[in-house]
């Protein structure tokens, strides 16, 4: 299932997508300032590539990176563990209704990209796409 569906299998309404827009930039701006106190975040700059809400805004996933993928499984653990201090990060800079459960997700989006462009310079594919 793509990431882009809620959990109902339709497409995210444009209030779930507008929430979880809001919540990646606070939780951006939360890791980038190194306002949680964990060793294994400390060293670690993160990418927050998307967040999805559900569609009663009360869940929401982040999916996250960290710069070069080094330690993935790792940071994504200590999110995790920090996520009700991570919560009320959030809380004090988003004005919304609920404060929504944060759940992390290591993004496999950037290794699916990657695995696309070698598919399309493999030498096959290029003499496909050469023919046209």
């Amino acid at each position: 299932m793509s990431r882009a569906r809620d959990q109902t299998g339709g497409a995210p309404s444009q209030r779930q997508l507008r929430v979880g827009e809001v919540i990646r930039r606070a939780l951006s701006e939360v890791l980038a300032r190194g306002d949680v106190h964990d060793p294994d975040l400390g060293r670690a700059s993160i990418t927050v590539s998307e967040v999805r809400a559900s569609p009663d805004l009360r869940q929401a996933t982040a999916y996250v990176l960290p710069l070069g993928g080094v330690d993935t499984e790792a940071v994504v653990k200590a999110l995790n563990r920090n996520r009700a201090e991570l919560r009320r990060l959030v809380t004090g800079r988003i004005d919304l209704r609920f404060s929504p459960e944060l759940n992390f997700r290591a993004d496999a989006s950037f290794d699916r990209m990657d695995r696309t462009r070698e598919l399309l310079r493999s030498p096959s594919v290029s003499r496909d796409l050469a023919e046209d």
